[in-house]
């Protein structure tokens, strides 16, 4: 049977949450869907400090009580990994998940982004062996020992933060002569006694012993200087992709994979919108995903407003 809501919203992170209060709040049926827990990249944050409100809360927690806001409006909450979404000439939006299928007018797209890889040899096979992309996920397996952290923006150097409260020694690798972290997160860094740097380098392959992660290989750029350097941990942050795969064929992306909307979240296809992570914009953080989905929220219902006076 298939189920039919005003509103459905694929992805429950910070963006998706709060498009759901808003959209419920405004009386409609609202279906919130993940492939997993709520929260979306909230649950890999070990501390959040820029989100107004609160001096500074765990990432989990704040996606505790997002979720308790966006479904007090009575917004229902359901797990599905989604595998297509289309559209009706008559503008009804069709999800399948691998468990469902559902039906609405109004589409918000919240599915985020995930880390890119590095693609060398080694970091598949000692994936979850060594090799992470959540230091809050698997920092605590690495206690007293050294890791490196590969990257030199924000989360790169926030994750490499926390994870000296667990490990012996943090070696940051990055491939250019400066961080793109902000300045407060590099300061942080730069004064802290278990963290050091490596300029100008890029890592060729992750060597391990056939259980676990025992080292890297790293090229200088500059010298050309090729090191093996011993860690047990390699936490890896050079990046997002967006998560588009099932909404592509929509002409909705950029050839990257971002969607494009406008400054009202809408896509060029009438009644989808998206927020937060997966848009194409240049700071991806909780504010500013929540402000995305607050604005599609209300956006959603002003579309099934105009699709209304059209039925009459």
């Amino acid at each position: 049977m298939v189920k039919k809501y005003d509103v459905i919203i694929i992805g429950a992170g910070p963006g998706g949450m709060t498009a759901a209060l808003y959209a419920s709040r405004a009386n409609l049926s609202v279906l919130l869907l993940d492939r997993g827990v709520y929260g979306g990249q909230m649950n890999n944050t070990a501390e959040v400090e820029n989100y107004p409100g609160f001096k500074s809360i765990l990432g989990p927690d704040l996606a505790k009580e997002m979720y308790e806001s966006a479904t007090q409006f009575e917004a229902e909450y359901a797990y599905g990994t989604v595998e297509s979404v289309t559209v009706s000439p008559t503008g009804i939006k069709t999800v399948k998940t691998d468990s469902a299928e559902f039906e609405t007018h109004a589409l918000i797209i919240a599915t985020g982004s995930q880390y890119k890889k590095l693609g060398i040899p080694g970091e598949e096979d000692y994936s979850g062996r060594g090799v992470s992309y959540c230091a809050v996920c698997d920092g605590a397996f690495f206690r007293d020992r050294d890791v490196a952290v590969v990257g030199g923006g924000d989360s790169a150097i926030e994750e490499g933060s926390y994870l000296t409260q667990m490990v012996k020694e943090v070696n940051v690798i990055h491939r250019r002569d400066q961080l793109r972290a902000q300045q407060i997160l590099q300061e942080r860094a730069f004064d802290n006694p278990k963290i050091d740097f490596t300029w100008d380098t890029i890592v060729t392959q992750i060597e391990g012993d056939g259980q676990k992660v025992t080292g890297v290989k790293t090229h200088n750029k500059k010298t050309g200087e090729d090191k093996l350097l011993p860690v047990s941990g390699v936490f890896i942050y050079i990046g997002l992709l967006p998560m588009t795969e099932t909404v592509s064929h929509l002409g909705i992306t950029d050839d990257e994979g971002w969607i494009i909307t406008n400054e009202k979240m809408e896509t060029k296809v009438p009644g989808i919108f998206a927020v937060g992570d997966v848009r194409k914009k240049d700071l991806r953080q909780i504010a500013t995903a929540v402000g995305d989905g607050s604005i599609a929220g209300q956006e959603a219902y002003n579309y099934l407003e105009t699709v209304k006076d059209v039925q009459r």
